[in-house]
């Protein structure tokens, strides 16, 4: 049996396997690009997205009498399979290549072509029936085909991390109603401050990650804007007039996004601001959950010679030499996944720079970075919550037996005593290892019972109101 077909391109012949889709380029492009090892298959939203671009491009040029209705309808055809999943196996590039996504492109272009051959019952490779450029790309170049999929992409995957947020802040949004009623000392610059209710820090862990949803959402009305039709450099170079508006109401229509063609898409075609922001956003949020999540390590450690004020669900053992240990493993793995996100958005920063003239050709490694940067930050929203978060208790009796001990409680005396005798009151109870009552009431006399017991109580230390 035949093992291989010939296939050529300007740059002369090659055989490729009979059995596979893809064609001379994307062959070319495996024996060059030999980066990350990650495939483009590994982004399958990215082929999804892909199969739409191809099939928005044919029913427009169908529409508009540049390609026979026969072959725009087996490339419609091709690209539902594909864009089903059929053969992402098909799709082999590596996700970090030259050429400003032409092999992404090609790719596409030529498993499209080969399913729509055999859906027209001719052999792989008998491009003279359906071509990988003269059809599939027809009206198009990488440069507004691959930008377009990209940010079609990107806006689908950011629907799953948005979700994944999401739940992670109402699981502290949940402990926050848990944990009202429970009393621990607030502390700034790692010393005692003043009390306050653990379920409004909680709660506060969960204010503090909604906000990024907001700026998720901003940022997906950016990347809507797309450039499909703008061809090699946004002059719309061999596409017919009317191509990009029909294009982009099919692409609107096939993937249900509320996309917008760019006013001017000379500079669509080059700017790569949206990804810049998107990054920013993505870095905003890696800054936070690794913020909450050295919290949870502060707030859990011990549990002897720490605050030990909660407690993490124990996952593991934590030591192969100390007995008995148990570590903040999901924390500190999340801390690792926020340092990885970090660094990927001074990955997109340079690549967004280094654009010259025209076009932006470093939009692939933009794409590996932004893709993998949501991914991992969904993961980790999910671990999070599931191993961590939901099964945090307080250790209510301990945290509250701080707060009475703390010096930091003197605060409560200043309307009633002014700054100054209260911070004689806390120089002499640190002196002496007295606590702020036996100073205040039993030595000095300073204050009543009755005083003492009316600005002390568990309601006014957990929800304070002003008493003179």
């Amino acid at each position: 049996m035949q093992t291989s077909r010939l296939e050529h391109d300007f740059l002369g012949e090659r055989a490729i396997p009979t059995d596979v889709y893809y064609g001379i380029q994307t062959l070319r492009a495996l024996e060059n690009f030999d980066i990350t090892g990650i495939p483009l298959r590994s982004e399958p939203l990215f082929v999804q997205a892909l199969a739409y671009v191809k099939k928005a491009a044919a029913l427009a040029n169908r529409d508009l009498g540049v390609l026979d209705p026969t072959i725009a309808e087996c490339i419609v055809r091709a690209c539902d399979r594909v864009a089903a999943g059929e053969f992402d196996s098909q799709f082999t590039t590596d996700m970090i290549q030259g050429g400003a996504g032409t092999s992404v492109n090609m790719n596409a272009n030529e498993v499209i072509a080969n399913v729509a051959l055999e859906l027209m019952g001719k052999q792989k490779g008998e491009y003279q029936f359906c071509h990988p450029n003269n059809h599939v790309n027809c009206s198009q170049s990488t440069n507004d085909a691959y930008p377009t999929a990209f940010r079609i992409a990107l806006n689908n995957k950011l629907v799953g991390y948005s979700q994944a947020l999401g739940q992670l802040a109402d699981a502290f949004a949940e402990k926050g109603v848990e944990f009202r009623n429970v009393l621990k000392m607030g502390r700034t610059q790692l010393q005692d401050a003043v009390p306050m209710s653990m379920g409004d820090e909680f709660q506060a862990f969960a204010t503090n990650l909604r906000e990024e949803l907001l700026r998720i959402e901003d940022s997906r009305s950016l990347i809507s804007e797309i450039n499909m039709g703008a061809t090699a450099i946004g002059t719309r170079v061999n596409a017919p007039a009317g191509y990009a508006e029909i294009v982009t109401e099919h692409l609107r229509t096939i993937t249900g996004l509320d996309l917008i063609l760019a006013g001017d898409l000379i500079e669509a075609t080059y700017d790569t601001g949206a990804y810049v922001q998107l990054s920013g956003v993505l870095k905003r949020t890696a800054v936070k959950l690794s913020k909450i999540c050295n919290d949870l390590r502060l707030l859990s450690s011990g549990p002897r010679t720490g605050i030990n004020e909660i407690n993490l669900p124990p996952l593991q053992p934590g030591s192969s030499i100390m007995p008995g240990k148990v570590n903040p493993v999901v924390p500190e793995v999340v801390n690792q996944t926020a340092f990885y996100v970090i660094g990927a958005d001074l990955t997109v920063t340079m690549a967004a720079e280094a654009g010259q003239l025209q076009l932006n050709v470093m939009e692939p490694v933009i794409s590996f970075a932004l893709f993998t940067s949501i991914s991992y930050l969904t993961r980790a929203c999910h671990t999070l919550r599931e191993k961590c978060v939901v099964g945090i208790t307080a250790n209510k009796e301990h945290a509250e037996r701080l707060v009475r001990n703390s010096v930091g409680i003197v605060t409560q005396l200043n309307p009633v005593l002014g700054y100054e005798t209260a911070a004689e009151i806390a120089k002499e109870a640190l002196r002496t290892g007295k606590s702020v009552y036996e100073v205040a009431v039993t030595e000095r006399q300073l204050l009543t019972q009755a005083k003492w017991d009316e600005i002390f109580t568990f309601e006014n230390l957990i929800r304070p109101h002003f008493i003179q």
